[in-house]
Order: C-alpha cells, then structure tokens, then sequence
C-alpha cells in the first residue's frame, strides 16, 4: 500500500467507525478507530522505512515518534488507539469511556496525517 493510501484508509476508517458509533455497532467502530490509528502510524513507518507488520512493530513506531516529535503525547494516544483494538475482541469499554476515548483518537490520526503533509 502506498504512504497515501495508508492516510486515506484512515480517514475513511474515522468516518465508518463514526457511522458505526451512531448505529451502535460499538464493536465494529472499535475496530475502524484502531484501524484508522493504525493506518496513520503504518504511512509514517513506511515513509521512515521503519518495519510495521505486526503490531509491536505498530507500537514501536508510534514511541519512535514521540520521540522524533518529542511530543510523549503520541505514545499516550496510541495506547488510547489500542484499547479499542482490544474492545473490538472483549467488547469491554463502557458508554462513558468510548465517549471519552474516541475524541483522542481522533485527534491522534488527524495529527498523525497532518505530520505527513
């Protein structure tokens, strides 16, 4: 997949998950966040030439940027990003926390792709 792809996947994974959120299908939007955060991670590794085929490899990334950014933040959101990766399998998230949770995420793939530009 190329850089731009990646970027794309993830805007169109935030407004699925979006559409899904709104539907109720909290486990299915789960899984877009995280996709969407995971795209946006995956075009900057592949920019980097960083490996990011697994989701250590993911995880690792998103630490290396926070610290080429030094910006602690981006590894804080990531992990955000991972609980809905994990609600997608448990479904463990309450209502108040996937309100609560959602925004960062947001905000972690729209910063994410705006560093790419």
């Amino acid at each position: 997949m190329l850089l731009q792809e990646h970027t794309h996947t993830a805007q169109d994974f935030l407004q699925e998950a979006d559409r899904e959120f709104a539907e109720g299908k909290t486990q299915q939007a789960s899984a877009k966040l995280w996709g969407a955060a995971a795209h946006s991670v995956m075009a900057m590794a592949q920019k980097r030439a960083w490996q990011f085929g697994t989701h250590y490899e993911l995880k690792m990334s998103a630490e290396r940027l926070a610290v080429e950014y030094d910006d602690p933040v981006i590894a804080s959101e990531f992990s955000v990003a991972e609980k809905f990766h994990a609600n997608f399998y448990y479904g463990f998230m309450e209502d108040f926390q996937i309100r609560e949770d959602r925004p960062i995420v947001r905000r972690f793939v729209e910063r994410i792709n705006a560093l790419m530009e």
